[in-house]
């Protein structure tokens, strides 16, 4: 199983759109858009997830890089971050570390 990243769309591509043009190199298990919180628009990538490594990789390599539909898209394998940002919560007031040092 592999996660693609499918970055620089247009904001008018759509699940579908996607789902037909990675199932030309392969069989898609899901297609994922991001929507914005605030304004409720798609934003401008999205996640395909491939079962077959083999078919991902051909379908990276055919279409990163590649225009489709008026833009280049940049399409490569997805990055997870260890580090993630939700994960580093900091509970309660401040830290010692936190505190500039004192010169006198």
């Amino acid at each position: 199983m592999m996660k693609i990243f499918v970055g620089n769309m247009t904001r008018d591509i759509g699940k579908d759109t996607l789902l037909t043009l990675f199932s030309d190199y392969g069989t898609v298990e899901d297609v994922t858009v991001l929507i914005d919180r605030i304004n409720g628009e798609w934003k401008a990538f999205a996640f395909v997830e491939m079962p077959n490594e083999n078919e991902a990789w051909e379908a990276i390599s055919a279409l990163d890089s590649k225009e489709h539909f008026g833009h280049v898209l940049c399409v490569h394998q997805a990055r997870f971050q260890n580090n993630d940002r939700r994960d580093n919560r900091r509970f309660g007031g401040r830290r010692h570390s936190d505190l500039p040092e004192l010169t006198n």
